[in-house]
């Protein structure tokens, strides 16, 4: 533990702020809520929050297998760090060996290549009511990239992990901006660490990391929420216990049994956020489109933590007049991602359309028609609705 915290202090006073104007032209003085673009100037991103920068990707953008890196939603918790070379990640704690790991260093390794979808516990939690603080996140916190680096396993092989280990601190770059505000501290189980496909990434879609995406080295915690993926990770910390600090201790915990809004809860009563839960999204026709009477495709994907989307149902009307029918899989079922899908309207009518997605996993968890409370607004995954007009 005190070598955790050491290396904590290290790196957070090490950590300076880029300019995010920079990296992302005039995103970051666009107005919460507009649409601001890219770097490149190819994608659009909706700006959630300017200081710390949080964009969310517009759902149309993500009717691809791939999310495109410029296109790719962004999550800070304190800001992008100044990101300069030599770059090197710390391996320590209880550990045989301890390693500083340059990007060199990274190459020796057996290279390997996951494809995962990577979703913010938070995507959602604008559709919570009551309303709840923190970013205002709608159906966009979410993608899926080809992520490529090495094996965390193979890392923590060469260190000679020592008995009574059980988890790996996680340290990034991103110092928090005050002494008083807590450092974004977090660990996973050490059996999750040794997962074949966690890596410590430094390559997305075949291309160096953005640095707004953690680069040039981040944690790849396929089928887990994006706040286990640190992003700029500094050093990795073996130690019997997880974590301390508010991260780990008291945020991205959720009610073990569903609670009230202001019900007052124990440490006891919560369980740390790992695995994401099943949920689906219609990509076309948009919300609000204004469609031609005909037919109609619609079209989505659908994800899950463990296993993988194997049932997906859409829904044409609402109330009592809601009719359920099985789509069509675009894509093979494969561990970690999404699978996209379609579904035929032979012929919509003149008149407002309401369409409907839920989708079924291979453990058998079926999305709610909505999401219980929780005061994090974490892991909603409520049936997806979208409302048209057909004129």
């Amino acid at each position: 533990m005190e070598k955790t915290h050491k290396a904590m202090d290290r790196f957070t006073r090490r950590a300076g702020f880029a300019r995010t104007a920079a990296a992302l032209g005039a995103a970051a003085v666009w107005p919460v809520g507009r649409v601001a673009s890219a770097a490149d100037g190819k994608s659009a991103l909706i700006v959630q929050s300017r200081r710390p920068l949080d964009l969310e990707t517009p759902v149309s953008a993500l009717d691809f297998w791939l999310t495109p890196n410029d296109g790719f939603f962004v999550r800070s918790h304190f800001g992008e760090p100044a990101v300069g070379l030599p770059w090197t990640t710390d391996v320590l704690g209880l550990v045989s060996k301890s390693l500083v790991l340059s990007l060199d260093d990274f190459k020796t390794f057996e290279q390997r290549t996951v494809t995962a979808v990577l979703q913010c516990s938070g995507n959602g939690r604008a559709n919570f009511r009551p309303t709840i603080p923190g970013v205002g996140w709608k159906r966009g916190a979410v993608g899926q990239a080809e992520w490529s680096g090495v094996r965390l396993a193979d890392v923590l092989e060469k260190t000679g992990v020592k008995d009574g280990a059980a988890h790996v601190h996680l340290i990034g770059a991103d110092g928090p901006p005050s002494p008083k505000t807590p450092a974004f501290l977090r660990s996973i189980p050490l059996s999750k660490a040794l997962h074949p496909d966690t890596l410590l990434a430094t390559r997305m879609n075949g291309a160096p990391l953005p640095v707004l995406h953690g680069g040039p080295v981040r944690l790849i915690v396929p089928g887990w929420t994006g706040n286990h993926w640190m992003k700029w990770l500094r050093a990795l910390t073996v130690s019997k216990d997880e974590a301390p600090g508010f991260f780990m201790q008291t945020g991205y915990r959720l009610p073990k049994v569903p609670a009230p809004p202001g019900a007052i809860l124990k440490p006891s009563d919560l369980m740390p956020l790992t695995t994401m839960n099943v949920k689906s999204l219609i990509t076309e026709p948009s919300e609000g489109a204004a469609l031609r009477p005909g037919k109609l495709e619609v079209r989505g994907m659908a994800w899950t933590g463990e296993g993988h989307a194997e049932k997906i149902e859409v829904s044409v009307g609402a109330g009592a007049a809601t009719r359920w029918r099985e789509a069509e899989w675009i894509d093979l079922a494969r561990p970690w991602s999404w699978r996209r899908w379609r579904f035929q309207i032979e012929r919509a009518v003149p008149g407002r359309l309401v369409l409907g997605a839920r989708a079924t996993d291979s453990r058998g968890q079926t999305q709610p028609e909505t999401t219980p409370y929780n005061k994090g607004g974490y892991f909603w995954n409520g049936i997806d609705h979208v409302t048209c007009e057909v004129s």
